[in-house]
């Protein structure tokens, strides 16, 4: 058995979470964002914004989770609270976004987006939140299915997120986290 484990992200970790994630997005959404986008990532730039988002969290329920096997940082999973729900939606307060999760490709099928989904579920609970929404490329059937095989389901949002270089149809998904 693989040593395998999920923890509260650290400072030195955020090179490591961006390398992650801009390797997995030019290998993994090569047919889904433009060619320029992906080009233009740039390793210092989402270095500088891990980090920030592991110092300086806005509120208490902004936490960064990363997957390890033995000593090697493979995944991660960001929980935020919503920028986007619209107005008269329901339970506001107690809802959490999370996004991206992401394991590095050579690391994949080995639970550990499965392990990252489930910490990042209890760690949203123990802010006292009861209902989580993502938004997933619509294009991005891996995600879709991997969440789908986790409970949640569409709610009926989409979104273009601009890129620069074109526009990207996202959907909302959702899970309640209630216990009960």
């Amino acid at each position: 058995m693989a040593d395998v484990s999920v923890r509260p992200a650290r400072t030195g970790d955020a090179a490591e979470i961006a390398r992650i994630q801009l390797e997995t997005w030019r290998i993994a959404y090569a047919s889904i964002l433009p060619a320029p986008v992906l080009d233009a990532l740039d390793a210092g730039d989402a270095t500088a914004s891990w980090t920030t988002a592991i110092e300086a969290a806005p509120t208490p329920r902004h936490r960064v989770l990363v997957a390890l096997e033995r000593d090697q940082l493979v995944g991660f999973i960001a929980i935020a609270t919503p920028e986007d729900l619209p107005a008269g939606e329901p339970d506001l307060a107690a809802t959490v976004a999370f996004g991206p999760l992401l394991v590095e490709p050579r690391w994949g099928r080995r639970g550990h987006g499965s392990r990252l989904l489930a910490a990042a579920v209890d760690t949203a609970r123990t802010t006292g939140a009861t209902r989580a929404v993502a938004w997933l490329p619509e294009a991005d059937d891996a995600s879709r299915a991997f969440f789908g095989s986790a409970g949640w389901a569409g709610d009926g949002y989409v979104r273009g997120l601009e890129t620069g270089a074109g526009q990207v149809r996202e959907v909302r998904i959702q899970t309640s986290l209630a216990t009960d």
